[in-house]
């Protein structure tokens, strides 16, 4: 885990932005912490609509988006994100059954999921799979 970490930490300043799509205040206080401890630059968004009253996300940028969100779906915002012109990577987060996010992730091809609970250990290996 120490050999990811420190990828990346290299590495962060490669991107433009990470984006947390994330309602809950614990979940996104806790992940955007170690995202820029890390060395990325944060911006938090409380759900899509805010996302969308911003500049969207680039192909440089990686977005974690939390699947249940209110207003907007997480789903649809994936939906979003996947068909601008310069897509960015994308980490979805649920803690939902395997059936459930199968069913709201249905016709969205290569997403990246984490479940909830989030561990540093399952952030840093996507990061660095993303990275790679």
């Amino acid at each position: 885990m120490q050999e990811q970490l420190a990828g990346c930490e290299r590495l962060g300043s490669g991107f433009m932005a990470v984006h947390v799509v994330e309602d809950d205040p614990g979940v996104s206080d806790s992940l955007s912490l170690l995202l820029e401890h890390l060395g990325f630059e944060v911006v938090r968004h409380t759900d899509a609509e805010d996302l969308f009253r911003s500049a969207p996300p680039s192909g440089n940028d990686i977005v974690f988006v939390d699947l249940i969100l209110p207003g907007i779906s997480g789903a649809e915002l994936l939906r979003w994100l996947t068909h601008l012109k310069d897509p960015p990577r994308i980490v979805v987060m649920s803690g939902q059954s395997q059936s459930t996010i199968d069913l709201q992730l249905r016709g969205i091809d290569g997403m990246n999921v984490i479940r909830k609970p989030l561990s540093h250990g399952s952030i840093t290996q996507q990061l660095a799979q993303l990275i790679a």
